[in-house]
């Protein structure tokens, strides 16, 4: 579970003159920590921060993010969620946020390197692409609200779901490096 709400963390964000989305800022770490065994807050802040020295108060819940992030992907109880707008935010805005969380988990995942192509588990191949096409979908509004919010929720915990298995998938490569 998430202690800082998505709106605590687009102020962050946009106090501290970010260009990186919330969405995507927290989807790259989400790669980064699926593909790293170690990766560090501070690499992550200058990533998304332009200069972390300015961090100021916007650092304690970015912190907070980002151990919140840590401890869900690396526990055992299935509590891992993608910061992502809330239910009552417009469906476009929230599969857009969606799509730029796909787009930073990617970006996060291919930056630290992590395995070379061949020894990637097809399963986490698998999933990576359909990140991919995630990150690259669009919402065309209709006239069946209910069945494209079925569907995102669809859409969503299948990126809850695959992330988790990328985490715990790479788990042992992840470990080897420390070593």
């Amino acid at each position: 579970m998430l202690h800082v709400t998505f709106p605590e963390v687009v102020r962050v964000l946009s106090d501290l003159r970010s260009s990186v989305p919330a969405a995507e800022s927290h989807g790259c770490l989400c790669g980064a920590l699926c593909a790293s065994a170690d990766y560090p807050i501070e690499t992550w802040l200058e990533e998304i921060v332009p200069d972390p020295a300015d961090l100021g108060a916007g650092r304690e819940p970015l912190e907070l993010l980002f151990e919140d992030t840590v401890r869900a992907l690396r526990g055992d109880q299935m509590e891992f969620e993608p910061l992502l707008p809330d239910d009552d935010a417009a469906l476009e805005d929230r599969a857009r946020a969606l799509s730029q969380w796909c787009q930073g988990f990617l970006y996060g995942f291919g930056a630290t390197k992590p395995l070379k192509p061949a020894e990637m588990p097809a399963n986490v191949d698998e999933i990576l692409r359909d990140l991919t096409h995630i990150g690259r979908a669009s919402v065309e509004i209709g006239d069946d609200d209910e069945e494209q919010e079925q569907a995102y929720s669809q859409v969503i915990e299948y990126v809850r779901a695959g992330v988790q298995l990328i985490h715990d998938e790479l788990y042992e490569a992840r470990g080897a490096e420390r070593q």
